[in-house]
């Protein structure tokens, strides 16, 4: 930890809640600048480093992504799709539920480039937390930890199935990924069986937790933490990806669980208590004001302020987002039947402690030649210089970005 360093690091871009999907779409990166405004107006900014991160490159997203892919993503746009044959557009699923819209690479870019960062910072052990990168590229991240660490864990409690990461990490042992989500009645992605448990060197490394319908945050508890701390004895992490998708929050637009802002940051706070470095994520959250809360709350629970928030949210410019109520832990429980039960979540935790016990050992990998960082590090006359063109990137119109 370097002299007078915090220990927890804060990348925020200030242009990524400028993007907007289009109208009608769930998805809100304006939802970035109320949390971050909510982090600013709490205090909470003053605790942390912060950091205005890079901006990835087509070159950086190509060492997981397809060259094709990335090179689609950095020349399309609104304008231009309409001239792009179906086949290319089916090819890279672009559409409805992932339009094309203005200034989509450098979206990705912004996003893509923060959490490669975050990893970076905790590779350089400057930080036991590093985040909040709300919108993330997870692999990318998880790629570079493991040029420092021999076993990273990730984390997921964002209501749908990390799916894209257990694909990614299905064969090896390197990564463990560990995901409590929704499962059955056709709800989206589809995957997240308790049975699929990886394959080849990572059989046994992928564990899921597949929850219904309904449920609040005392059998979430009941589930999460003895599951989480099985995979901390049985596996040994070096450093942790935690990934808080705010959907599995009560009263979401998309989800159908019924977790309190408190039950979700206790997830956090669980993590955070067994001291390893953690790289913290956001991920999704359609009811943009609770994500707002939920993420600014979460910040808070990092760095052991939580006791400390008052109740009445503080003024901010975007104070009418958070109408009628204005505070930060509003009544989110919903009239979604609980459809869990003590004896089916005590069936899955024991298939996840019995596939644990049957790891020999936490795996352990030599590590010789590790390749750069993807980012140099900065002096400050640098990052003044970066600061500087940031604030000039800022711009945009506000029309649609609530809707």
């Amino acid at each position: 930890m370097p002299k007078n360093s915090k220990q927890v690091a804060y990348l925020h871009n200030p242009t990524v809640g400028n993007y907007h999907y289009g109208p009608g779409h769930p998805m809100k990166p304006h939802r970035l600048s109320l949390t971050h405004s909510l982090i600013v107006n709490y205090g909470l900014i003053d605790a942390m480093d912060y950091f205005i991160p890079y901006r990835a490159t087509s070159h950086d997203m190509a060492l997981f992504h397809t060259e094709d892919y990335v090179h689609f993503l950095e020349s399309v746009s609104p304008q231009t799709i309409g001239s792009v044959a179906k086949e290319v557009t089916s090819m890279f699923n672009v559409g409805d539920d992932c339009p094309v819209f203005d200034g989509i690479f450098d979206f990705c870019s912004a996003y893509t480039g923060a959490s490669i960062q975050g990893a970076q910072l905790i590779n350089n052990n400057k930080y036991e937390a590093s985040g909040f990168c709300y919108i993330n590229d997870i692999v990318l991240g998880i790629l570079e930890l493991l040029k420092h660490h021999a076993r990273v864990l990730y984390i997921d409690i964002d209501i749908h199935h990390g799916d894209g990461v257990q694909e990614a990490f299905y064969l090896t042992d390197r990564v463990m990924t560990v995901s409590f989500h929704k499962y059955g009645n056709l709800f989206f992605p589809g995957t997240g069986d308790m049975y699929e448990i990886g394959a080849d060197a990572g059989r046994l490394y992928s564990v899921n937790v597949p929850l219904k319908e309904g449920i609040d945050d005392e059998l979430y508890a009941s589930i999460f933490k003895p599951v989480v701390r099985d995979v901390f004895d049985f596996y040994q992490p070096s450093v942790v990806v935690l990934q808080c998708g705010a959907d599995s929050l009560g009263c979401d637009r998309l989800g159908v669980f019924n977790l309190s802002i408190c039950g979700h940051g206790e997830c956090v706070r669980f993590v955070k208590s067994f001291g390893v470095p953690t790289l913290v994520l956001g991920g999704g959250g359609y009811t943009v004001r609770n994500v707002a809360r939920c993420w600014t709350y979460e910040t808070a629970c990092l760095l052991g302020r939580e006791d400390d928030m008052a109740p009445d949210l503080p003024f901010s410019e975007y104070i009418d987002f958070f109408s009628p109520d204005f505070v930060l832990h509003p009544d989110l429980s919903t009239k979604q039947e609980n459809m869990n039960t003590k004896t089916y979540l005590d069936s899955i935790r024991v298939v996840v402690h019995d596939n644990l016990k049957q790891l020999s050992h936490a795996p352990s990998v030599q590590l010789q030649d590790v390749p750069p960082d993807f980012f140099p590090q900065l002096d400050d006359d640098q990052r003044a210089e970066m600061e500087e063109r940031e604030d000039a990137r800022m711009s945009g119109s506000d029309q649609d970005m609530y809707d």
